[in-house]
């Protein structure tokens, strides 16, 4: 055999070596990395949700920090119909200078609601539109809306609607 062809046979059977072992690493990893299930990523989002709430209600700004997307399309509303107030923050920006603002004005620790145990959750694939209902011990019922987005495998809060209803009339 002249070394021309050995040249070409070792290239080829480099070749087939380097991309046999990168089929092989990608069957690995497909296999060590299975999708979670419907009931993981809702376990996932409802411990989300209720760490940032504790977070939020503690005062413990870098943790309810590290529960939101951190973009330009990030908002966070409030309506409170018992006395016909309302707030909306849009923007990362304006969403953590509202809640230090927040932090700063009232720095005593509210009350924590009752951690949610259940949670409404449409998947959409990196994506979560999240709705419950809450009593807060200082506000009474309130039904929220969570957008989440799963960033680096965590999900976050990239929206959040809050409605107040106030405490039920004896």
């Amino acid at each position: 055999m002249n070394s021309k062809a050995l040249h070409i046979l070792l290239l080829a059977i480099l070749s087939c070596t380097i991309g046999c072992k990168e089929v092989g690493s990608e069957k690995v990893k497909e296999a060590s990395t299975p999708t979670p299930t419907f009931e993981q990523e809702k376990t996932a989002i409802l411990a989300t949700i209720n760490n940032e709430t504790k977070a939020a209600f503690s005062r413990d700004y870098e943790g309810w920090k590290d529960k939101w997307v951190h973009e330009p399309f990030v908002t966070k509303t409030y309506m409170q119909l018992t006395d016909s107030s309302s707030s909306e923050t849009l923007g990362w920006d304006e969403v953590d200078r509202f809640v230090r603002e927040y932090f700063i004005a009232h720095p005593e620790p509210d009350p924590i609601p009752a951690l949610l145990e259940d949670i409404g959750v449409r998947l959409y694939g990196t994506g979560a539109w999240v709705s419950f209902e809450q009593e807060d011990p200082a506000r009474g019922l309130k039904r929220e809306t969570r957008l989440m987005e799963k960033v680096e495998g965590q999900w976050k809060i990239a929206g959040m609607h809050t409605t107040i209803y106030g405490f039920k009339e004896d």
